[in-house]
């Protein structure tokens, strides 16, 4: 596909999840994933270094403390590939114990072009590693690994973070069931989950003193006025947060402050809002170590192995494509 028709394809796309989320009766929403065009991928990065956000480091932590013996649970040549890989800065504690098995292949798949140049860049020091980058939705760029990967090889499949959190648990399901689909018995799936703690630490990550995570939160609207041409006022909403405890779940919503009239052109859409009303952006669910194990076991995988961070609940989970 020429890089002028796949840009066409998210763009069209792009107009038809605004035109879907904030054209719909009830609740109105935003995807996640529209948050990482450059600058939104830069206001992450910032998150991820914010004392309030753990994650990234308690990640980080157990990936430089165990991404060898991750490795080395997985016999014979490997390729890795890696959903989401942002710009990849924890991802090279995997890719440093691979390559010590000799040349290795990676598969870093992002819709973020930004991210993906980053990543390249980034890793590029890494002896023997070689790097063929995806620029495509999760599922649509696994296909294009997988048809790549040699007979004879492993495929480890990197899902960090909290990514699987962006997912209610019955789409967290039938999401790793597609991916387990695509995959050879024997592959390995590493999946990253924050797992449940204490309210008063876990809001403050999604709600920074400094006010990154609502420039973040704001720059989806900031978004939609560049490439669709909308006149959404971003002084005219604020960044909420909210916990539902049975959900185990965070909540980021943008609310508006007044009455208003926002008009979409690139959607074909005129919306209303109230004043009150809140566009939901992102949910992030919060796992415990048994719903991983279980989630695993109902998609196709078995949980052979999990290491957690003490100092901030996080766990990897490594599952074997069974």
């Amino acid at each position: 596909m020429s890089v002028s028709l796949h840009r066409l394809k998210q763009e069209e796309a792009f107009a038809a999840d605004v035109r879907a989320g904030l054209g719909r009766e009830g609740q109105k929403t935003l995807p996640s994933k529209y948050f990482y065009d450059p600058r939104g991928s830069d206001l992450f990065e910032a998150i991820t270094r914010l004392p309030e956000y753990g994650l990234t480091r308690a990640d980080e932590r157990v990936l430089l403390s165990h991404g060898r013996e991750i490795v080395e649970s997985i016999r014979g040549p490997l390729v890795v590939a890696e959903l989401g890989s942002g710009s990849a800065t924890k991802t090279r504690h995997i890719l440093e114990a691979a390559a010590r098995r000799g040349s290795l292949a990676y598969h870093p798949i992002e819709i973020s072009p930004a991210a993906l140049r980053e990543s390249s860049q980034g890793l590029g020091d890494i002896p023997g590693l070689k790097i063929t980058a995806h620029r495509a939705e999760y599922l649509e760029g696994l296909r294009e690994v997988v048809a790549r990967v040699p007979e004879g090889h492993r495929l480890l499949l990197l899902f960090l973070g909290s990514s699987i959190g962006n997912f209610a648990q019955e789409e967290a399901e039938i999401f790793l069931a597609e991916v387990r689909a695509l995959l050879q018995m024997g592959d390995v799936l590493l999946l990253g989950t924050d797992l449940v703690k204490p309210v008063h630490r876990v809001v403050p990550a999604y709600d920074d003193e400094a006010g990154v995570t609502a420039a973040f939160n704001l720059n989806i609207l900031a978004r939609i006025n560049r490439e669709l041409g909308a006149n959404f006022e971003l002084d005219a909403f604020e960044h909420k947060v909210r916990y539902d405890v049975a959900l185990q779940r965070v909540e980021m919503h943008l609310r508006s402050r007044r009455d208003q009239q926002v008009s979409i052109p690139g959607a074909g859409l005129t919306v209303g809002v109230l004043a009150g009303e809140t566009i939901w952006t992102e949910s992030s669910h919060k796992y415990r170590i048994q719903d991983v194990v279980d989630i695993a076991a109902r998609s196709g995988f078995l949980c052979e192995q999990q290491w957690v961070d003490q100092e901030w609940p996080f766990a990897e989970s490594l599952l074997r494509a069974c």
